[in-house]
């Protein structure tokens, strides 16, 4: 049986703090759907002390915050979006329209349609990461969305040059330097400035995530993001400080994210807790990390891989770390995951950041019955039905007719029967059953 060595709080006790962040939202949102842009101003200045008339950015801003930035960065926002554009033009190319003629006469297809419009959030008011303009707005591009918003928060006092340059040069269409609960408000209920949007995507704090959680309905929404979370799966081949590095990587993230170890070597396990502690005192973002890692990291010792794998599916973390002798027993036994990074090679980060998956994963648990943002979550599959032959018609009306008056709607069962009268040339009298008097 797996032993934990550390355990990170239990979640029960986040409770009295969720219920409190679901009153503040549903506050918000009721005060933008009352008084609209008035009340995205005035959230504006309360919580990101940015007041302007209008909060979209004009192309001069845009400009003028690509010329901030230097040549190499540029380079490196395009490489990155390169990476995530090519994985996601392969998914597309993975989602084929299908039509079929079965039984003959009777054609069935499906059309992946994009969504009209896109809201892309973009967190900036802590680290301005622009990262998530990569996932949200290439993807979105890349699926055929014709109209793609986004929105960040304010940084230091004005736009966040990284964070504009990435939403410009991903194909942005309108670009609103607004923060918070207000800008996802505004996107999906839309104002005098602002047209609303179809689906809201991206990830932000709880408040964002409880925000997209309550429009959900009146619009789309990618997943309910919650703090990030990390699982590093690793033996004997692998040392203490590497895991110790993958765990404090994301710990980082906030006060609240998850990191845990689970291995099959206890050796390894009392090492990576003695390099956490000692990287803590020389990581920049030390203090951040070492609160999620008192509050929320967790240590696990398992007997061997297959108990691991059972440990991590229940466990269904966000990001998986397997450094392990064959990582890709994970890959092939493991069902819930946001996403696996295979082998000491690669890390979070590069997903995070550049190597092209979509960073935009299932948080609590979530992974056991959904994926990440991708391609597809920018695509509505639509059916259509089409009927060829005066034979088809009849013979589908003739069992319609049955199954409809199986269930009792006599309404239902005419409409197949006006067809086998008109095309199959049978009597049936109205409100009769198709083959009753065989």
């Amino acid at each position: 049986m797996a032993n934990w060595i550390k355990r990170g709080a239990d979640p029960a006790e986040t409770a009295a703090a969720d219920a409190d962040v679901r009153a503040t939202v549903e506050r918000i949102l009721d005060d933008v759907a009352r008084r609209g842009d008035a009340a995205v101003r005035e959230l504006s200045i309360k919580f990101d002390g940015w007041d302007r008339d209008d909060y979209r950015l004009t192309a001069e801003e845009i400009e003028a915050c690509l010329a901030r930035l230097r040549p190499r960065d540029l380079e490196d926002v395009r490489f990155a979006q390169a990476r995530v554009r090519n994985f996601a033009e392969h998914q597309r190319a993975a989602l084929r329209d299908v039509e079929v003629e079965t039984p003959p006469g009777v054609v069935l297809g499906h059309k992946n349609i994009p969504v009209g419009s896109a809201g892309c959030y973009v967190p900036g008011g802590k680290y301005p990461m622009l990262a998530s303009a990569h996932m949200s707005v290439v993807t979105a591009k890349v699926a055929g969305v014709p109209r793609v918003v986004t929105c960040a928060p304010p940084h230091e006092g004005g736009p966040a040059a990284a964070i504009v340059a990435a939403q410009h040069l991903a194909g942005a269409d309108e670009i609103y330097c607004l923060g918070g609960v207000q800008a996802v408000a505004a996107m999906a209920l839309g104002t005098d400035s602002i047209a609303p949007v179809d689906l809201l995507i991206g990830p932000g704090n709880a408040y964002v995530a409880e925000a997209k959680r309550q429009l959900f309905g009146r619009v789309g929404i990618d997943l309910l993001a919650g703090p990030t979370e990390t699982l590093v799966i690793a033996d004997e081949t692998v040392d203490a400080e590497l895991c110790a590095t993958d765990l404090l990587g994301q710990a980082e993230h906030g006060p609240t994210s998850p990191a845990i170890l689970l291995t099959t070597s206890e050796k390894l396990a009392r090492q990576t807790m003695a390099e956490v502690e000692r990287l803590l005192k020389i990581l920049p973002t030390g203090d951040v990390a070492r609160r999620a890692w008192e509050s929320h990291g967790g240590v696990c010792v398992a007997a061997d891989d297959a108990e691991m794998v059972r440990v991590a599916d229940e466990i269904a973390s966000e990001h998986v770390q397997v450094m392990t002798r064959d990582p890709d027993y994970f890959l092939a036994n493991m069902r819930n995951y946001g996403a696996l990074f295979l082998g000491p090679r690669t890390n979070v980060a590069f997903g995070d950041k550049v190597i092209g998956t979509n960073h935009t994963l299932p948080t609590r648990r979530a992974a056991r019955y959904t994926g990440g943002l991708w391609v597809g979550k920018f695509l509505k599959t639509c059916t259509y039905q089409k009927i060829l032959t005066d034979e088809a018609a009849a013979l589908v009306g003739g069992y319609c007719s049955r199954l409809c008056h199986l269930e009792g709607f006599v309404g239902h069962a005419e409409q197949a029967n006006a067809r086998v009268r008109r095309y199959g040339g049978v009597h049936v009298p109205y409100g009769g059953v198709v083959g009753d008097d065989a």
